[in-house]
């Protein structure tokens, strides 16, 4: 079955670094754009970042501009998230999004939890 499995957050300190991981398993991990969506507590869900599927192409929320990068394995079917210069309101729930290029079909993770203390 689909599996969306996050990984690596937790709690930083303001201006440290975090990364998080995605691991995709039960569809064609080349057929999909990868994003990292983030919820904070009483907000709605914004998207952080995105990666297409072949080339690399990536787009960021003007937020997290310069300070984060999104980035792909496809031989592991992996997708990262390397957050720098981190401050409070990146607080938030991440979570991984597969988008079908092909198939139109959508998958979410479950959420990796980031708190970053001032």
């Amino acid at each position: 079955q689909v599996q969306l499995v996050e990984s690596g957050g937790g709690l930083v300190q303001s201006g440290g670094s975090l990364r998080l991981s995605c691991a995709a398993s039960g569809f064609i991990f080349t057929a999909y754009a990868m994003s990292w969506y983030r919820r904070a507590p009483g907000k709605e869900r914004e998207l952080v970042a995105t990666i297409t599927s072949v080339g690399g192409t990536t787009n960021y929320a003007d937020s997290v501009k310069g300070r984060f990068t999104i980035s792909r394995d496809n031989v592991k079917a992996t997708v990262y998230l390397q957050m720098n210069n981190v401050r409070p309101e990146d607080t938030a729930v991440y979570y991984c999004f597969a988008q079908g290029l092909y198939s139109g079909r959508r998958y979410w993770g479950q959420g990796t939890q980031v708190t970053v203390s001032s």
